[in-house]
């Protein structure tokens, strides 16, 4: 009798586990952020892991989320609820203009390396008003300048495509851009993050999120990951 009690303990025990393994497999990582997503957007969520249950777990026996995501502040883009995500599924990193500087860089370390999340999500999203005031050529006060210089050249080379002038076609191709800028930046910044690249343990992909629609629309790698990933050498 105490024995079959054990047993089912045991096994309800590693079945709360199992919610939260960092081991997964990347493409079905994104597989699951994806179906989330649709989720939000259907208002079909189910609201996973966000019950006492859960946090009497997580307290005790630590985090081990699936995926780590770096995202603009704005409070437009809450985002467990858009991956329909709950405590302990996400490390989840936020800076304005979803920039990745060395603060950043550390965070995102900490997520992949420590935690050891097998994909990293660089995440975009419409009407960005970091991008925006670079592109209109606002003046920024305080730190702000040192944040947004990040995005400056995201910004430089969809103009040298599109052309000076600010309008929405300009406006698309910088978030576009400043996502890449993400990824090459904290490619050039962070060696750990490269070795998990390079070994397979890590997939980085781009994703832009649809303020009007609740949408993610999915980038996948950078498409010159290859060849940034070599010249970091």
């Amino acid at each position: 009798m105490k024995s079959s009690i054990v047993i089912s303990v045991l096994i309800a025990f590693f079945v709360i586990l199992s919610g939260f393994s960092s081991t997964e497999n990347p493409d079905d990582v994104i597989k699951k952020l994806k179906e989330g997503n649709v989720r939000f957007v259907e208002n079909n969520r189910t609201y996973p892991n966000q019950d006492d249950n859960r946090l009497n777990v997580t307290a005790e026996k630590g985090q081990f989320p699936y995926a780590t995501v770096i995202a603009c502040s704005d409070s437009r883009v809450p985002v467990e609820h858009i991956f329909d995500a709950g405590i302990g599924d996400i490390f989840v990193i936020r800076v304005a203009g979803n920039v990745v500087d060395i603060d950043e860089a550390g965070s995102i370390e900490y997520g992949v390396h420590h935690l050891h999340t097998p994909v990293l999500v660089i995440l975009g999203h419409t009407n960005c008003g970091a991008v925006t005031a670079v592109c209109r050529g606002d003046e920024v006060h305080g730190n702000i300048p040192k944040l947004v210089d990040n995005i400056e050249p995201a910004v430089k080379k969809a103009k040298h495509e599109h052309g000076d002038e600010f309008n929405d076609k300009v406006l698309e191709e910088s978030i576009k851009n400043n996502v890449w800028q993400s990824v090459e930046d904290l490619i050039e910044i962070s060696p750990v993050t490269v070795e998990l690249m390079k070994e397979g343990k890590l997939k980085v992909v781009g994703a832009i999120y649809h303020l009007d629609s609740g949408k993610i629309e999915w980038l996948g790698e950078h498409p010159n990951q290859d060849e940034l990933l070599a010249h970091s050498e």
